[in-house]
């Protein structure tokens, strides 16, 4: 029997906008960080999730399989 390789497959689409090039940086780097954390914690399931911002407004999605 063939051993399985653990894998995550991760799609982001993020739409950010600011009143500066630094700070919709900062926050889009933000957002990753929410969700490398949220992964680490394993919050995630396959499928498609929202990603809101610092307000909790939507931004886009992430999805896992």
């Amino acid at each position: 029997m063939s051993e399985l390789t653990p894998h995550i497959k991760c799609d982001v689409e993020l739409s950010v906008s600011g009143p500066a090039e630094r700070t919709v940086a900062s926050w889009t780097a933000a957002a990753l960080r929410r969700i490398a954390d949220k992964l680490e914690q394993c919050e995630y399931e396959d499928g498609h999730h929202e990603v809101t911002d610092g307000s909790r407004r939507p931004i886009g999605s992430c999805r896992f399989s």
